[in-house]
């Protein structure tokens, strides 16, 4: 005999009954309230991309897949199919469906206990905000309750959200946006009529019919459920049929895993829960890691490779690929790359021509001397150890030939220079508390993928850095000042130099200007380049820093750097226009600068000659002109005859310690003037 009895099945009848006809007068007499949201606001971090496409996401904080989803972002169609197969009155009922309430209190009378129980969608939303596995009358009145409540507080397309939300698929999947991506690998916008069944099927008993357990199982619930919508006139007996061939997943998929670095940087910055939008490129971002996962495969075991590219108008990050690949450990795949400082090799030699270029030690035509040199005790060596003779500097930049470079830095100094990175963005480290020295030159110094990427950023913007980020509250305004790294004709002139780079084997050359680097051992690989719109950063080396035999950044990043700027598709975009003084003629050039002469080997300035400076206008001067007008330039010591530029652009050729500039309009300059000697003096100065 049932547990209930008769008595419970006069009292079932007559509970159940009550809810046909008074189940808003429970609401009333009881005081009840809609549920508390609970587990439906303790929702997983998503990181996102520039169009809101899924990078990653991460478990809630109660270890749960509950990713967040609305009726708008799923199917239609399983909206349509899930209320056919489950409720078919909830768009007609006020959160509980009279006719089904008498049907389960019919089917309780006669069995003493709850069969069917007459749950509407709104009574299943009630019982996942407060899971009680209790089946009582009471319990079931409480829901019915319940259920009207919630519909008064949220309406008919809360509770479908709701349930979207919080439907269990097994184990920690809950929500149909969950299961999809497990089960499917793909959002639940487009789902054909097997996987909607399926969908519909799993969350009435979700463990034993979950496809990674029991995939017979789930195909046996899923054709029942197809079948029921058939007959129900919900879907026609070709699409049935069509959808009852199609097989059932039988394990589930990882959840999206694209930029992990950054998605996890960015989700420990928003905290548990919600949305984080990146300025990153989901198309991108998969490309570039699959092309830096099969070169580091390619190139050996042990080696990774990491790649950052940006748009160097705003600083947009677009793409950031850590390590060749997250989950190999042999690898150090869980280390982002991008954020490791190392030596840069010769990826920093054209901010010391731009240096040089700007402050009027040597110009693009300038010639120099590639031979064997020793500055002090410091005696560098090409990397081919061979000599290449008399060079033009633009020449000497796209060799990438170490003497000229040391010579230059030399002249331009290294604390100088090392001080302009800094001030431009790049975070630059020196091994211990020594000062720079002239291996700076060769690198001799630390500095991560984001500061080499920053820097060049610079370069292709107009000698102006802009921080470099993925975050879309952070980026500059489009025309963006930026931090001064070289005047606009340094920029355009390094360049320049750059473009004629000799470029990888079976790789077209001229359209990006890039430098490859490769630091001292064969430890790290560098190649960073960029066209008129993006910047493309690349290191490959071993993560714990050992050498790796023939690892030299022409053979192994170049190849990487040209790829990536292929599969990020749109074509090359040519640089822009460069200032029309960037290419002078060496016949035009004073005779100073026709020729570098390093220090040691310039004439003597006359006895008790004071050093040249530029006396007017004083270093960081502010002068209100109006446009049109000119202003006098004075210099005091040195040895005539003099040279004067602005802005790396030599002024007519007057060889006086005074001149006048005519100014053309408002903004910063850089005055140099040039004496016999070669020695080199500069100011600063704003016209307002």
């Amino acid at each position: 005999m049932s547990a209930y009895g008769r008595p419970a099945r006069l009292a079932a009848g007559c509970l159940l009954a009550a809810l046909v006809g008074g189940g808003a007068a429970a609401v009333a007499l009881g005081g009840y309230a809609a549920p508390s949201p609970g587990r439906a606001e303790t929702l997983s971090t998503l990181v996102v991309d520039r169009d809101g496409r899924l990078l990653r996401p991460f478990t809630a904080t109660d270890g749960a897949w509950r990713l967040p989803v609305a009726r708008e972002a799923v199917d239609p169609r399983f909206v349509r199919l899930l209320t056919a197969y489950e409720d078919k009155r909830f768009f007609r009922h006020p959160g509980v469906d009279p006719l089904a309430a008498a049907r389960a209190a019919a089917q309780a009378f006669k069995h003493g206990g709850i069969v069917s129980g007459g749950s509407t969608l709104t009574m299943q939303v009630v019982r996942l905000l407060n899971p009680d596995r209790a089946r009582t009358l009471r319990r079931k009145l409480d829901e019915a309750a319940t259920a009207l409540a919630l519909e008064r507080a949220v309406g008919k397309n809360g509770v479908l959200d709701l349930y979207l939300r919080l439907a269990p698929y097994g184990g920690n999947l809950e929500g149909v946006r969950a299961a999809s991506l497990a089960y499917f690998g793909k959002e639940p916008a487009r789902l054909s009529i097997a996987e909607a069944a399926l969908l519909i099927a799993i969350p009435q008993a979700p463990e034993a019919r979950r496809p990674d357990r029991d995939a017979a199982a789930a195909r046996r619930a899923r054709d029942r459920v197809l079948d029921r919508l058939a007959e129900a006139g919900a879907i026609t007996a070709a699409e049935a049929a069509h959808a009852l061939e199609e097989t059932t997943p039988s394990g589930r998929r990882a959840f999206p895993n694209l930029a992990a670095h950054a998605a996890e940087a960015a989700a420990r910055r928003a905290g548990p829960g919600g949305v984080v939008g990146l300025t990153l490129r989901r198309d991108a971002q998969h490309a570039l890691e699959e092309l830096a996962r099969d070169r580091a495969r390619a190139l050996g075991p042990g080696l990774s490779a990491a790649i950052l590219v940006a748009d160097h108008a705003t600083g947009a990050i677009e793409a950031s690929v850590g390590a060749a690949d997250y989950f190999d450990a042999s690898r150090a795949g869980g280390l982002d790359q991008t954020r490791t400082v190392r030596s840069p090799g010769s990826a920093l030699k054209p901010f010391i021509y731009a240096l040089a270029f700007e402050n009027g030690i040597a110009a693009p035509a300038t010639l120099i001397e590639d031979r064997p040199a020793r500055f002090g005790s410091y005696a560098p060596r090409n990397f081919d150890e061979g000599f290449h003779g008399t060079v033009s500097c633009a020449q000497a930049l796209a060799l990438s030939l170490n003497i000229p470079a040391v010579a230059l830095m030399e002249a331009v100094g290294p604390q100088r220079f090392v001080a302009r990175l800094r001030a431009a963005g790049a975070e630059v480290s020196l091994p211990g508390t020594e000062a720079p020295g002239l291996a700076v030159a060769l690198g001799g110094v630390g500095v991560r993928l984001v500061d080499l990427a920053t820097l060049y950023a610079g370069l292709a913007r107009g000698g102006a850095t802009v921080p470099l980020t993925d975050d879309p509250a952070r980026l500059a305004e489009p025309g963006a000042a930026g931090r001064r790294l070289v005047d606009p004709v340094a920029a355009a002139q390094v360049a320049l130099a750059l473009l004629k780079s000799p470029p990888p084997e079976a790789a077209l050359g001229g359209r990006i200007a890039f430098k490859t680097g490769t630091s001292y051992g064969y430890r790290d690989a560098w190649a960073v380049g960029f066209d008129g719109r993006r910047v493309v950063a690349v290191w490959v080396g071993r993560p714990d820093g050992a050498s790796s035999a023939g690892l030299v950044g022409r053979d192994a990043a170049a190849p990487i750097l040209f790829d990536a700027f292929a599969r990020l598709g749109g074509g090359i975009a040519p640089l822009g226009p460069a200032p029309a003084e960037t290419t002078v003629a060496a016949a035009d050039l004073p005779a100073p600068l026709r020729r570098f002469r390093p220090f040691g080997s310039l004439p003597e300035a006359e006895p008790g000659r004071s050093p040249l400076v530029v006396a007017y206008p004083p270093d960081g001067a502010r002068v209100e002109l109006d446009g049109g007008a000119e202003l006098a330039l004075k210099a005091a010591g040195g040895v005539a005859p003099f040279r004067w530029l602005v802005d790396g652009r030599p002024l007519p050729p007057e060889r006086r310690r005074e001149t006048l500039w005519p100014v053309s309009g408002p903004g910063f300059a850089r005055v140099t003037v040039t004496d016999a000697t070669g020695a080199t003096a500069s100011a600063e100065v704003r016209i307002d």
